[in-house]
């Protein structure tokens, strides 16, 4: 069967399309759509000292899109409306574009990317699926409680870079756009906001990742 004859909504079809994209994520095969924002900009002139920093920040940032590919991925696998399906991959296409760019950021710099990924993957791909199950009010809430946790990141990291990375801004910049704007949509498609206790847990273990990737 060909990808025009598949059903999108045959289960077997759904593991076949969800291996591939999980390959493709982990391998650098995930395309962006929209244009690099930093496609037409320079690169700055940076230290050593600047480059391993700069190219730290964007290995955390290129681990955690992969991390939102697997969310989003495990959360639409098991979606309990199509309505909420369709709205997690549409966010889910942006944070492939947001991976392509960090990828190709990491490239620029001679950086590699984490070799935990493939665990992060896995992890985030479990937490995804297990907040789907408890509802769609549950899995959007937690889309919106991420995505706090992301724009968080994003705004320490752009103040973080040097001042003439403007290349690695650009990506930043666009990024943290997308993440608020996602976080948003989840709530008024129905998320329910998580309590302070709880989004302070997935503080702690945001810092973890990010800690054991830079």
């Amino acid at each position: 069967m060909n990808s025009a004859q598949r059903n999108p909504s045959d289960p077997v079809d759904q593991l076949i399309s969800g291996f591939d994209r999980a390959l493709k994520t982990l391998t650098g095969g995930r395309a962006a759509q929209r244009e690099n924002p930093a496609k037409q900009i320079q690169d700055a002139e940076l230290s050593d000292v600047e480059k391993r920093h700069v190219g730290g920040l964007m290995r955390v940032n290129h681990t955690g899109e992969v991390c939102a590919q697997a969310l989003y991925q495990g959360q639409a696998l098991v979606a309990r409306s199509e309505a909420t399906r369709e709205k997690l991959i549409t966010a889910a296409q942006e944070e492939a574009d947001h991976l392509a760019w960090c990828e190709a950021r990491l490239n620029e710099l001679e950086t590699a990317p984490s070799r935990l990924n493939p665990l992060f993957y896995m992890a985030s791909f479990a937490v995804g699926a297990a907040t789907a199950l408890a509802g769609d009010k549950i899995s959007l809430g937690f889309v919106h409680a991420t995505e706090e946790r992301v724009a968080s990141h994003l705004k320490a990291h752009l103040k973080a870079l040097p001042g003439e990375d403007r290349k690695s801004q650009l990506i930043l910049q666009q990024m943290l756009t997308d993440e608020e704007r996602h976080g948003e949509e989840a709530l008024s498609h129905g998320g329910q906001e998580f309590p302070r206790p709880v989004k302070d847990v997935m503080s702690l273990a945001s810092k973890v990742m990010t800690r054991t990737t830079y």
